[in-house]
């Protein structure tokens, strides 16, 4: 796969392409599967010249996999994943973010499956993996802030607790993908919510 440069080293006209071009592709894999798209098509969508997409991206796979992990802590960033809880209002909150995070993933199946299936991204697979232990992390550890991720370390301590809720939440994920998303997100909430809170309330 290709190799992508860190954001904050760019200046901001390149950051605008890349911007640029992780759109063009999000609104092509909701009209095809990513097998299907072209380098062309994406810089005809992001009306940039192909060379330009050269300067940024080795092809279509690294910038899938730049725009999957962005998009994700995106979504990551605001919502408290896996809040522990103490009352039914931080159940029915935390519920609601869970089913958030499934949302978002069906939303971009195409991207998602492409990248997490069996001839998938192992690069991308990892980032979900640390991105979603970072949070449950700091859920363990800091029970009372119950805030967002925005302010997330870039990483945490060893927590075997959180990366087997880490690896339980993109396992399901990724089997739910794999089965075409056979349920809403709601419910695939609901089915993991009990399970995972109780691991978090004896972790």
């Amino acid at each position: 796969m290709g190799s992508v440069t860190a954001e904050p080293s760019l200046d901001r006209r390149a950051r605008r392409t890349r911007a640029a071009l992780r759109a063009a592709l999000l609104d092509l894999i909701a009209e095809r599967p990513l097998s299907r798209i072209a380098v062309s098509d994406v810089t005809r969508r992001a009306d940039v010249n192909r060379s330009t997409f050269y300067e940024h991206y080795d092809d279509v796979h690294g910038l899938a996999a730049d725009a999957c992990t962005r998009t994700f802590d995106e979504l990551i960033a605001a919502t408290p994943v896996l809040l522990p809880v103490s009352g039914e209002a931080e159940r029915r909150r935390g519920r609601a973010e869970l089913a958030a995070v499934f949302a978002h993933i069906a939303e971009r199946a195409g991207l998602y499956r492409a990248l997490l299936g069996p001839d998938g991204s192992a690069r991308v697979i990892d980032h979900l993996h640390q991105r979603l232990t970072i949070a449950v992390h700091v859920n363990l550890t800091r029970p009372g802030d119950g805030g967002t991720h925005a302010g997330d370390p870039a990483a945490v301590p060893h927590d075997p607790a959180a990366a087997a809720l880490a690896g339980a939440l993109l396992g399901a994920a990724t089997d739910w993908l794999r089965r075409g998303c056979p349920t809403t997100p709601d419910r695939l909430a609901d089915s993991l919510w009990t399970g995972l809170t109780e691991t978090i309330a004896n972790a």
